[in-house]
């Protein structure tokens, strides 16, 4: 356990003093900061617009960190025979991948608090100016109004973004597997290529029956391979609180929405983020598992790959 603690806060550290880290937090920072002063023309939906769009920006940013990372602390190093330096001391294989996710997911775990943490005060900062009510009044119902919409709107973007750091956590795994064996190159695409199917995935079901309604045989060959592709690919709509979050009221207890009959309460939104997290941890051990394969028969002098 020492070894693995070891190597985890080791590859904490070189992720986050890697140029790219603070660079693109800088970037996105900038980026959310001119979103927060922009209007988005959505009739009485800017907030809600606002977040959906920052939720989107925070993944891009905080997957490319740790996309680049991956490859960095495992296949460079495999690569540069530093690997070989690390086993010929006293720790395992295991210890070394597990350590070296640990260490990337934390890397990506302070990213989202940062932005994370930006989102929420550019959010608080919009509200009254997007639903046309007055900051500095002295109307006690407005004060009220404005201190409700706030703790609503924050109340959904928690979760949302704890959610969009367990689906990094997900394809930083499959990204970690993948740098066992394949350098950059490889990785970033084919990361973002099982990222746009993984949310794909979601349409794969109810398979329609029409299309094939002159071929049965090839109705269930096909809905076969769906089937075992949405077992291998990560289904990234447990990720996704939009519908519930973002885009729909919170009941907040204390506040005016708390009565909203149409609106998500926080028992639902635990239920879900329980859920995915279940989900993220099995996935997680599932494709760690087979990166622990790779590893093991991987040459560690380079020249593979």
């Amino acid at each position: 356990m020492h070894r693995l603690l070891v190597i985890t806060r080791y590859t904490f550290r070189e992720t986050i003093v890697q140029p790219i880290f603070s660079v693109l937090l800088a970037l996105t920072t900038t980026i959310l900061i001119v979103f927060r002063a922009l209007p988005f023309f959505t009739l009485g939906e800017d907030t809600k617009m606002f977040k959906d769009v920052t939720l989107d920006v925070v993944l891009l940013a905080v997957l490319l960190i740790t996309l680049f990372s991956t490859s960095k602390s495992i296949f460079e190093e495999i690569e540069d025979r530093t690997m070989l330096t690390l086993m010929s001391k006293p720790v395992r294989r295991w210890e070394v991948l597990l350590g070296k996710y640990f260490g990337i997911i934390f890397a990506a775990l302070l990213a989202v608090l940062i932005l994370g943490g930006v989102v929420v005060v550019c959010t608080y900062l919009r509200i009254p100016n997007d639903y046309l009510l007055r900051e500095n009044t002295l109307n006690a119902g407005e004060r009220r109004q404005i201190s409700d919409l706030r703790w609503m709107h924050i109340a959904g973007l928690i979760p949302s973004l704890f959610l969009v750091w367990l689906e990094i956590c997900v394809l930083a795994a499959i990204g970690v597997a993948l740098s066992v064996r394949f350098s950059l190159v490889v990785n970033l695409p084919t990361v973002i290529i099982v990222y746009i199917a993984g949310n794909l995935a979601r349409f794969l079901f109810p398979f329609p029956t029409d299309v094939f309604a002159a071929n049965p045989a090839g109705h269930e060959i096909v809905k076969g391979v769906a089937w075992v592709a949405t077992l291998i690919l990560p289904y990234l709509e447990l990720f996704d609180l939009r519908r519930w979050a973002i885009l729909n009221n919170v009941q907040v207890p204390g506040t005016a929405f708390y009565y909203d009959k149409q609106g998500t309460s926080l028992a639902t939104l635990g239920w879900l983020v329980g859920s995915a997290t279940a989900y993220a941890v099995a996935y997680v051990t599932f494709v760690l598992s087979v990166g622990m394969w790779f590893f093991k028969s991987r040459e560690l002098g380079g020249g593979e790959g």
